[in-house]
């Protein structure tokens, strides 16, 4: 018992020790603090600045607020220095406090604000090393992106169609044919396409269209037929393109836009975006083919199962409702094909959230802001 208690009396008596001398050391600090706030406050009232220098007090011993924990004061925030551009302090420290002194020279240093850093032009920190107080110049690499995503971000493609434009050749940065998609590019450099220059867009872009039928779901037909980018030529001066496809003889809900991230989440499989179509057939679907659909068949390119199906219309069972995640192409049509029924009419009625509520055949309209977020909110998930 008596060495426990010896123990703890020694414990106790080292621990007001420690406790009493950085108590002392504070005070000996928030007194060097005071004196150089008097001396930045005479020199600022010999510059006479038309601004008008004020000081705050220092705050009474024991009382801090959150504007002021680093220890640097509204009056040395505004004269451009900080307790940290005084000489270390001297005395003889504890580990404890050398600790949180330099905790807090290191936040003062942080809370220097640009305009006062203007002024003094150098910062001295606890260790006496100097640094810069201007903004460091801009990383170039942090401007830097993949060349097929700079291409898609300047609206010619979708990232993946870029990736594949990239390797045939036609692709040149400040003159250099490039078929490495991703080759690090910036807006600094001189990038064409087919020898044409192009830039980034500045505007984002969200235009929902009605396909028609007839209309080619590209940005520029080769044969000269017509495509959708005809049908929204009023829309905006951006360069757009539509985000995934619809073939000729198919009509619905396409979405076009320059947001290259975007249409590169939306078109790529492993987000599973889900469409829905009305198919029209020559025939009645059987029951015993509904079910073979809904349970997937194998198509020659690999099994495929739809997320549901339903008949649209109960006393027509040739028009059947089917909800599909799979971008592989024609794979509505090829389900239906296989099972050896002809598809008369293919309209994809929703896309990603998306309807052609009050937008009539072949118009258009911008989304809003809400279903914008609502669309990439829907992606991540």
């Amino acid at each position: 018992m008596k060495k426990t208690n010896g123990f703890e009396k020694f414990a106790k008596k080292k621990a007001g020790t420690i406790k009493e001398g950085f108590k002392k050391e504070k005070r000996a600090f928030k007194k060097e603090i005071s004196r150089e706030i008097e001396q930045q406050k005479a020199e600022a009232s010999k510059r006479k600045s038309p601004t008008g220098d004020r000081f705050r007090k220092p705050e009474p011993a024991g009382k801090t607020t959150s504007n002021r924990q680093s220890g640097a004061t509204r009056g040395e925030r505004q004269a451009g220095t900080t307790q940290t551009a005084r000489q270390p302090f001297t005395g003889k420290q504890s580990g404890t406090a050398k600790q949180a002194s330099t905790a807090k020279q290191a936040g003062a240093t942080q809370h220097i604000g640009a305009a006062s850093a203007a002024k003094t032009g150098i910062v001295k920190t606890a260790s006496a090393k100097s640094v810069s107080t201007k903004s460091p110049a801009p990383n170039e690499n942090s401007a830097l992106m993949p060349l097929n995503k700079f291409i898609a971000h300047a609206g010619i493609c979708a990232r993946r169609d870029a990736a594949a434009l990239v390797k045939t050749a036609v692709v040149s940065v400040n003159g250099t044919i490039i078929t490495e998609p991703g080759f690090k590019v910036s807006a600094k450099d001189e990038i064409k396409v087919n020898g044409k220059k192009i830039h980034l867009s500045q505007e984002l872009v969200y235009i929902l269209l009605n396909k028609p039928k007839d209309y080619i779901t590209t940005s520029d037909d080769p044969h000269g037929r017509k495509t959708v980018l005809d049908l929204i030529k009023t829309a905006t001066t951006e360069r757009v393109y539509p985000v995934g496809r619809l073939d000729r003889n198919t009509s619905g809900v396409l979405l076009l836009t320059n947001d290259g991230d975007l249409a590169q989440q939306l078109s790529h499989p492993k987000h599973e975006v889900r469409k829905i179509y009305e198919v029209r057939l020559d025939k009645a679907l059987t029951k015993a083919d509904f079910e073979k659909i809904l349970e997937g068949i194998t198509l020659e390119d690999g099994f495929v199962r739809p997320d549901a199906v339903g008949y649209a219309d109960p006393r027509d069972k040739s028009v059947i409702g089917i909800e599909i995640h799979s971008g592989r192409n024609r794979i509505v049509r090829r389900i239906f094909e296989h099972l050896h029924y002809d598809v008369r009419g293919l309209d994809r009625v929703m896309f990603a959230g998306l309807t052609k509520k009050n937008v009539n055949r072949g118009k258009w309209r911008l989304l809003t802001e809400k279903e914008v977020r609502l669309l990439k909110h829907f992606n991540k998930k």
